[in-house]
């Protein structure tokens, strides 16, 4: 015995026509000189192609025949061997911008070569000459062209079934490996800067820079049986903001403007310039981003620092002064034979890109 259910059962299909969308532009550069062509003769564009198919357009300055003279003519026409059929749909306008107004397609059209579609009257010459899409004595021509390939079928969801929406979330994949570098849960190596040490994790260090795949995997690796590896030459803060940045692809948030004074100010600053030589130290591309968009900067700062006279203004900036302080090793004085100088000026904004 057959059971009965309170609704019937439904399936449903759809025929799908499987198209290609393109368009071409024709410009007509000195319109004024086309007005010379007789009647009846057309000028050709170069053939394009668009779905598998050669194309080219016609250009009737003063239309095709003796009823249509005083008209411009626009023929899309379909090149190639006589007797094939295309199907399409086409629109022909002035303008090429795209989206500068409603696509409007006229009916499915069947192309043969040599017949082409159309319109006899696209504009009428005086109407065009008076409009402003005749610039500089040239206008341009769009032509849509949505071919109909073929035909098929496909399954149906039904009417009345419910949709199925699945909302994925934004990765949160640096929030997760900010928190182990937090907690130090499975920490396996731990550096020594400046007398403060600092847990991390190998897979994840030489997954993100080469130079820290060498130390601990590779060639360099360092033989230290307590397990500690000692960073000479870099601040504690420095390699904290470099580790947040190797777990996170992001350098770690700020105080408010208005919560920091002019020592912290200075402070950030310093961290700042020295975070990018620890950046190249340990090959961090993306943090040496920052470094490699000064080079138009930089130019022009050499450039600018060329003039004596904008050479010792530069040098009595506090900024070469806060320089000369937070990085005694730097020779000052050869200071437009190296990139400090630009950097000190670009970096603040750089480290704000980077945080975004």
């Amino acid at each position: 015995m057959t059971p009965t259910t309170d609704e019937p059962l439904r399936s449903g299909s759809s025929i799908v026509a499987n198209t290609t969308a393109g368009y071409h532009i024709l410009k007509i550069d000195g319109y004024s000189f086309t007005k010379a062509t007789p009647t009846g003769d057309y000028l050709k564009s170069r053939p394009f192609t668009l779905g598998g198919h050669r194309w080219f357009i016609r250009y009737y300055p003063n239309g095709n025949t003796s009823e249509f003279k005083d008209y411009i003519l626009i023929f899309l026409n379909l090149e190639g061997i006589v007797g094939i059929e295309v199907k399409a749909r086409y629109q022909l306008r002035l303008g090429d911008k795209v989206g500068q107004q409603a696509l409007t397609l006229l009916e499915v059209s069947t192309f043969t070569s040599p017949r082409g579609w159309g319109y006899p009257k696209f504009v009428k010459r005086e109407e065009l000459e008076k409009s402003t899409h005749l610039k500089g004595d040239s206008f341009t021509v769009r032509c849509d062209i949505v071919i109909v390939n073929e035909f098929r079928t496909e399954e149906a969801t039904a009417v009345d079934a419910p949709p199925r929406f699945v909302s994925v979330p934004p990765s949160s994949l640096h929030q997760h490996l900010g928190d182990i570098l937090l907690a130090e849960k499975g920490a396996d190596v731990v550096f020594d800067v400046g007398g403060q040490t600092f847990a991390a994790h190998r897979c994840v260090l030489a997954a993100r820079s080469p130079v820290f795949s060498a130390e601990l995997f590779g060639t360099m690796k360092e033989s230290n049986t307590a397990g500690v590896i000692h960073v000479d030459d870099m601040e504690p803060q420095v390699f904290k903001a470099l580790l947040y940045f190797v777990y996170t692809d992001s350098l770690p948030k700020t105080k408010n403007a208005e919560d920091e004074d002019e020592d912290e100010d200075e402070e950030e600053d310093v961290v700042s310039q020295h975070l990018l030589v620890a950046a190249d130290r340990y090959n961090l591309e993306r943090l040496k981003l920052a470094q490699h968009h000064c080079e138009g900067l930089k130019k022009a700062c050499f450039h600018f620092l060329n003039t004596p006279a904008n050479l010792r203004t530069a040098m009595a900036t506090d900024g070469f002064k806060h320089l000369s302080r937070s990085c005694p090793t730097i020779n000052c004085f050869s200071i437009v034979n190296s990139w400090f100088l630009d950097f000190l000026v670009a970096w603040p904004s750089l480290l704000q890109t980077l945080r975004v």
